[in-house]
């Protein structure tokens, strides 16, 4: 179970992340308020999983889901740049979450 949650929150980040972006800097009061509660959603999740993953491990996974989702949704609803150089720190950013659970699920 520790691994779900920590999935829901690593996707609850994403959401609160591209949320952040439609918020226009805090000035638009409902994408706010999805917003913050996006991010305590997040967080909720987060800390469920800590209760028996290890912090380390579980705060980066939670990040690399983030950091991943929220570039890929970049990439393909905001039309970021999609460079060979952006699509490899993409990959490498999923080879060292996957590294970390491989790793993990040998102690939990």
């Amino acid at each position: 179970m520790p691994w779900f949650h920590l999935i829901i929150a690593g996707l609850l980040e994403i959401a609160w992340a591209v949320g952040l972006k439609q918020t226009a800097g805090w000035t638009r009061l409902w994408p706010s308020v999805i917003t913050v509660a996006l991010m305590i959603a997040s967080f909720f999740f987060l800390s469920l999983s800590l209760r028996t993953l290890p912090i380390g491990t579980a705060y980066a996974i939670w990040t690399g889901i983030g950091a991943v989702g929220t570039a890929l949704i970049g990439l393909y609803i905001f039309d970021e740049p999609r460079t060979v150089a952006r699509l490899v720190c993409i990959l490498l950013i999923v080879a060292g979450v996957v590294g970390l659970k491989l790793a993990s699920s040998s102690q939990t």
